[in-house]
């Protein structure tokens, strides 16, 4: 199939007006074009958006891509067309189409469309469809331990974390107001350990509905006590060595020896 260009429109009137390219919360700029990178990059990296081109459009806040023809990208376009079952489609695709179905069914004015040439009609996801996944099981309860850079505390209505996760990602931890207040130590971007629950996807490893059960005290710097008390073990374990190099040399041409005889065994 040649390529074809796609034009992803979010329409959204929640702020009190309704978005455009002239006038767009900053958040939901963010947000919306964070969703369509993941939506076209897939499981797979299926489009580089690093070199992908885009226009903002006219009309709400939309971004028409240069032409693409990957093949999975437009099979699973076909799929969203055809059923909201999802039922096929690329694990992570689901998940941004999963959220913009409850961004939806919660938002006032809240839609996306996707349009393509190639597509017998735009697909819209609005307060009156209902994009699921038959996989829907796929999310579990954890308990896990995860580490990262703070980036944000508090909050005045919904207490809650920013982390930053070495994959880049940001993770979103909601906490006790009394947690975040009693806190002694001033952990804002500083690496730390921390305990959650959370609903974790096996599929897509993503986390959602996190909450903040601790911060984890881990001592990363170096022990002398133990490094001083594990010399000394050593250096009572080869007192009797007069060289220890030349011991471990003899020892490892001694293999040598004994590997050599065996392969002309052979």
């Amino acid at each position: 199939m040649e390529a074809q260009a796609l034009l992803i429109a979010l329409h959204d009137e929640s702020a009190g007006y309704e978005i455009s390219p002239e006038r767009v919360p900053l958040s939901v700029l963010r947000g919306f074009a964070r969703d369509v990178d993941e939506f076209l990059r897939g499981d797979v990296n299926d489009v580089d958006t690093s070199a992908l081109d885009v226009s903002v459009e006219k009309g709400s806040l939309a971004i028409r891509t240069a032409p693409t023809a990957n093949p999975v990208l437009m099979n699973d376009l076909r799929r969203l067309a055809g059923s909201q079952q999802m039922e096929g489609v690329a694990a992570k695709r689901r998940a941004v189409v999963e959220r913009w179905q409850k961004s939806a069914r919660g938002g006032r004015g809240w839609r996306v469309s996707i349009a393509a040439d190639f597509l017998p009609a735009a697909i819209v996801i609005d307060s009156e469809s209902d994009f699921r996944a038959d996989d829907a099981d796929q999310w579990v309860r954890v308990e896990r331990y995860v580490r990262g850079e703070i980036e944000d505390m508090g909050g005045h209505t919904k207490p809650n974390a920013h982390i930053r996760l070495p994959d880049g990602k940001t993770l979103l931890v909601d906490a006790a107001r009394e947690m975040l207040r009693d806190e002694k130590v001033n952990r804002l971007y500083k690496p730390a350990m921390i305990r959650i629950v959370a609903e974790y996807n096996v599929m897509t490893r993503e986390y959602r509905n996190a909450r903040l059960l601790e911060f984890v005290e881990h001592e990363s710097r170096l022990d002398e006590k133990e490094l001083d008390r594990l010399t000394q073990r050593g250096a009572k374990a080869w007192r009797d060595v007069p060289d220890a190099g030349a011991w471990v040399d003899e020892l490892r041409g001694s293999k040598e020896r004994v590997r050599s005889c065996s392969t002309r065994a052979t």
